[in-house]
């Protein structure tokens, strides 16, 4: 069974996104501008369905051992109806492509698709 505190980090992560991405952007530079409308875009449907996107940037998140990217992303996957099952089966491409370093982040992201699903927030 999970701490409070591990109950809360998902929505500390969400909180401390949403004000870190403030910050950026009130910093009114063209460039940075750019470059959040350039990721915005990327997930969008294209060649590529929008939901296949964010399975996509879930293992490379996994494979750059980026935490807080892996957070986002599953958040994302959960919202656009992908089950636990698919998560760690693309959890497992991550780790075959990034080899055992990547197994630190595994858990962190088990651990959040445990808080995805707790919320209710994650078809089983």
């Amino acid at each position: 069974m999970m701490s409070k505190i591990e109950n809360n980090r998902l929505e500390s992560f969400r909180q401390a996104r949403e004000q870190g991405n403030q910050k950026v952007l009130d910093a009114d530079h063209l460039g940075i501008k750019r470059f959040f409308n350039l990721d915005t875009n990327t997930y969008k449907d294209g060649a590529l369905p929008g939901k296949t996107k964010e399975l996509l940037g879930l293992v490379a998140s996994a494979v750059l051992r980026c935490n807080d990217c892996i957070d986002y992303h599953l958040e994302q996957c959960a919202g656009a109806g992908y089950t636990r099952d698919e998560m760690v089966d693309a959890l497992n491409v991550a780790l075959v492509v990034g080899g055992s370093i990547v197994i630190p982040h595994m858990r962190h992201a088990m651990e959040t698709i445990d808080l995805l699903e707790q919320e209710g927030s994650l078809e089983s």
